[in-house]
Parts: structure tokens; sequence; C-alpha cells
């Protein structure tokens, strides 16, 4: 296949993008911004915030603080497990806890996982089973021990829930953007995301595409229960969209967002910090089979890094007649693929107060990606698997 005929197929993948693809590329699906609108419930429902944590103590003093300090009108709990920590997580959550008044704070541990189970879900079962002593909430929290929320945030999320008769609300949190390869590579992870599961497709009531950022996660109780979670999806390393296709699955409906007062304070200031974030779970996300690997790689290809090859090639090419016109056609298709390809990252630069320069470096960044992906394949086959705060899963299945 020629190359003006790669550029040319890249530009109509572009165009369908763009226009036929959830709308992927815009970032308008956000909770309301006014408190009254979703509008409040009559009665504000309860809440237990779930936190699992294993080797926190850098972060909690940043992101605990700002869940017992929650705003929320009706009753609600923080219930940190504590996942088998060597750095003084435990205690550290208790002496935060009495520095400040808010909401009460129990601290747990269950123990190491049971055969066949994550670190973060055994955690999380752990605590949902401490969550129903008595009588159970009518809400689960998940949120992770690197996010830091607003003070309205729980309020809002409810809000959204109850208004909506949502079972799942949840929010990309906005990542930590400060270093370069931050800059670089954070932006474009939630732009492939939202690439991968459209939004809007995922909040359709009738929808087939289901996603969650487990960052921030609000479940309904009943909703947890009738789809068996989380021992239904006990052994997934990417917990958070398996989680939403069993609540989807069991009839549950589910709206994921990105966040405007939920943030992730963990720095990834270094290349490899960034690289073992997405390597961990990549080849997971593609269900530790070849074939879509080869297939991912191809189509990362063909989509961003053809159109600036071509438009490179196009533009260095000889005089002759014939080669001219080829080679004409050759650097327009790639060259306006690659344009649309740069608008529509243009949102997502927005959203993280980015600058608009960085758009034309993401074939760049899908290179890594690529690299990254496949460093995950070759990690998994060498049975190191997907390795996360000292341990490894080898061989983890997705719900």
């Amino acid at each position: 296949m020629g190359l003006l005929t790669l550029a040319t197929v890249s530009l109509a993948v572009w165009l369908w993008l763009l226009l036929g693809h959830g709308m992927f590329w815009r970032t308008d699906i956000r909770l309301p911004h006014s408190p009254a609108d979703p509008p409040a419930p009559a009665h504000w429902p309860s809440v237990a915030i779930l936190v699992p944590a294993r080797d926190e103590a850098e972060m909690l003093p940043l992101t605990l603080p700002s869940l017992l300090a929650q705003d929320y009108p009706g009753e609600a709990e923080v219930l940190l497990v504590d996942d088998n920590s060597t750095d003084g997580t435990a205690d550290l959550a208790r002496r935060l806890a009495g520095q400040q008044p808010g909401l009460p704070l129990t601290v747990t541990s269950p123990g190491e996982p049971a055969p066949g189970w994550t670190g973060k879900l055994w955690a999380l079962r752990h605590g949902i089973a401490l969550a129903r002593r008595g009588r159970p909430p009518a809400y689960l929290l998940f949120t992770d021990a690197d996010i830091a929320h607003e003070p309205d945030s729980l309020r809002r999320l409810v809000a959204a829930a109850e208004s909506g008769g949502l079972d799942l609300v949840s929010q990309m949190a906005r990542l930590r953007v400060a270093g370069f390869w931050e800059r670089i590579v954070v932006p474009a992870f939630v732009y492939f995301f939202a690439q991968l599961y459209p939004f809007r497709w995922v909040n359709r009531p009738s929808a087939r595409t289901a996603a969650a950022a487990g960052g921030c996660v609000l479940l309904r109780t009943a909703a947890a229960e009738r789809a068996g979670v989380p021992d239904v999806i006990r052994q997934a390393v990417i917990d958070d969209v398996s989680l939403a296709r069993a609540v989807q699955r069991s009839g549950g409906r589910i709206w994921l967002g990105l966040a405007e007062r939920v943030d992730s304070v963990r720095p990834y200031p270094r290349l490899a910090d960034l690289w073992r974030m997405v390597s961990r779970s990549a080849y997971a996300q593609l269900r530790h089979q070849p074939l879509l690997l080869a297939g991912t790689v191809a189509g990362l290809a063909l989509v961003y890094l053809v159109p600036p090859f071509a438009l490179a090639a196009g533009l260095l090419a000889g005089p002759t007649a014939t080669a001219t016109a080829t080679a004409t056609a050759t650097a327009a298709a790639g060259g306006l693929a690659w344009l649309l390809m740069a608008g529509s990252y243009l949102p997502m630069l927005r959203y993280y107060r980015q600058s608009p320069a960085l758009a034309p470096l993401l074939p760049f960044t899908a290179l890594l990606y690529l690299l990254m992906t496949v460093d995950s394949a070759v990690q998994h086959h060498r049975g190191r698997g997907a390795a996360w705060k000292g341990r490894t899963y080898a061989r983890p299945s997705d719900a």
C-alpha cells in the first residue's frame, strides 16, 4: 500500500473520528456548575466513603483532609482501608483525623489479599463489608488515596445520582500536570481514554459502552449488590472499567465525565514514572490478546504516525512531474489529517490549562503510548504482568 493511500485512509479515519465517534474530543461532559442544578434531593441519603490505601503516607496529608471536610448535608463517614502499608499510612490517617473536625474516620486493615484478588479490590471488599454493618449506606464513594476533593464534591455527586436516577456516577479526576513529561503525556492519557470510551456513548440510557474512572466513583449500594461487586471483578486490573461493565450488565445506569473539583495530586515527574503507570495495565486493556495488540499498534501507526510522515515525505519528494503530483497529494492528505488531529486535541489541552503549542506533538506522544503498550505485552509474557506497589499480577483477568 502506497504512502498516498495510507495518508488518505488516515485522513478518512480522522474525519470519522471527529464526526461519528461520540464527539470524544469535546470536554463538556461534566457535573453542573450550579449547586441548584441538579436540584438537591428532599432527603440526603447516607454515604460511606471508601479509601483503599497502600503506602500512601506521602499523599494523605494532601487528600484525606479534603474528604473529612466534605460539606454534605446527610450522614457520611470515611473508611480508610490500609492495604498492608509499610510507611505508617494507618497511623498518619488517624493523626490527620484528630487534627481537624469533620466526618468520622475509621481505619481498618483486611490483611493480605486472598488468592484470586487484586489488592485494591480486596481492600474495597473489606470496606464495603464494614460500611454495611448495621444499617447499610445508600451510596458508596470509591476514591483513591491520591485524590483531593473540593468541599462540595460529595454533595454534587449525590445530587446528580438522585436527580438523574443513576446507579454509578464517576468523574475522571484532573491529573497533576506540572513537569515537562506530565505536560506531554498526561492530557493525552485522558484524550486517548475518551477516544476509547466516548463519554457520550457511556452516558446514553441504552449504552453498550461502559467505563468509569476509578479515582472517583459514586455507586448505589443496591446496584453494587445486584451486580455482585466487588466479587465479580475480583481479579480485574482495570477495575474501574470492569466495575462499570458489571453495573451496566445488571441493568444499572452509569455516567462518566470530566471533573472540575476533583484532582489527583500524585506526581509523575519522570518519563519512567508515567511509563509504569500506562504499561502496567495497557496489555490487560487488550485482554492479553496478541492479535488485539497487533491491531492496536497498526491502528496507532496509521492514525497518529502516518500523517506527519506523509507530510514530510511529500514535501521532500523529488521534482519529477509524476512524483510532484503524487507528493503534493500525499503531503496534503497527511497535513490535513495532522491538522484535524491537532485540532481535536486542543479542547483537552485547554481543560488542562496547557499551551496549544503542544497539540502538534500528539503523534510523538502516541508513539510513546505505542511503545508503552508493546512493553506491557513483553512484561506480561515474561511473567511480570501488572506490577504496582510491590505486587505483581501475572495473569489478571478483567470482568
